[in-house]
């Protein structure tokens, strides 16, 4: 039977083969270049614009990397739940269950990174996490890096909420397009112009022609704005 000693080296060397094969993210364009690098520098950060201009791709896949050098010891996701309620008025696990379909956009690039079994691996022992916006309250986010996705459809009191939540050595990046509005009162705009004065947050903004999902989908959306 291995030492302990034995079985921790095979374990720091099967994952120091699995870092070197990593590939951090390689903006298409300048505007990824520019969310990345503000992302690099700043505590929390705003991705705001058209969709399929590759915010969530770029958040994603920046965490990731993080997350395999054990820069931060945690992946937080979430997403307003508006299909459901906000009242979260479930049971954690009936929840968690619920709340799963709508974490896809993460679920495709984390799977894709990390191996699907590794990915499963990191999400049980929650290195990667689901943290529905209601179950927030009362907690501090340390050695972390949170991912707030469709965040145009969360309210001024739902930012508040999430922002209060910062603690040491971890960021907070939101991805949204203002004008994909699903709920009467969303906070995204408010927030932005209420925190834009901050040194720690930055804004950056995606534009039609950042589009990089495909030249049909550019444009469609070229044609619904124009």
């Amino acid at each position: 039977m291995a030492s302990k000693l034995a079985r921790k080296r095979q374990v720091q060397d099967q994952n120091v083969e699995y870092i070197r094969g990593f590939e951090a993210v390689e903006p298409k364009n300048l505007a990824q270049q520019l969310y990345l690098e503000a992302i690099e520098r700043s505590d929390v950060v705003f991705g705001v614009g058209s969709a399929g201009t590759g915010k969530t791709y770029v958040a994603a896949m920046y965490a990731a990397e993080k997350l395999f050098y054990r820069e931060v010891e945690q992946i937080i996701v979430t997403r307003p739940n508006v299909e459901a309620t906000r009242s979260m008025g479930f049971l954690p696990g009936e929840l968690e269950e619920k709340y799963a379909p709508y974490l896809e956009p993460f679920d495709g690039v984390f799977t894709r990174v990390f191996g699907k079994t590794h990915y499963e691996l990191l999400k049980k022992r929650e290195k990667i996490a689901a943290k529905p916006l209601g179950y927030m309250r009362g907690a501090t986010f340390d050695n972390a890096i949170v991912l707030v996705d469709e965040c145009q459809n969360m309210t001024e009191k739902e930012f508040k909420l999430l922002l209060t939540r910062i603690g040491e050595n971890t960021k907070v990046i939101f991805s949204g397009d203002s004008r994909q509005v699903d709920i009467p009162d969303s906070g995204l705009n408010a927030t932005i112009e209420r925190l834009k004065y901050i040194p720690e947050i930055e804004v950056i903004e995606f534009m039609p022609q950042d589009i990089v999902r495909s030249k049909l989908c550019k444009d469609i959306i070229l044609a619904y704005e124009l």
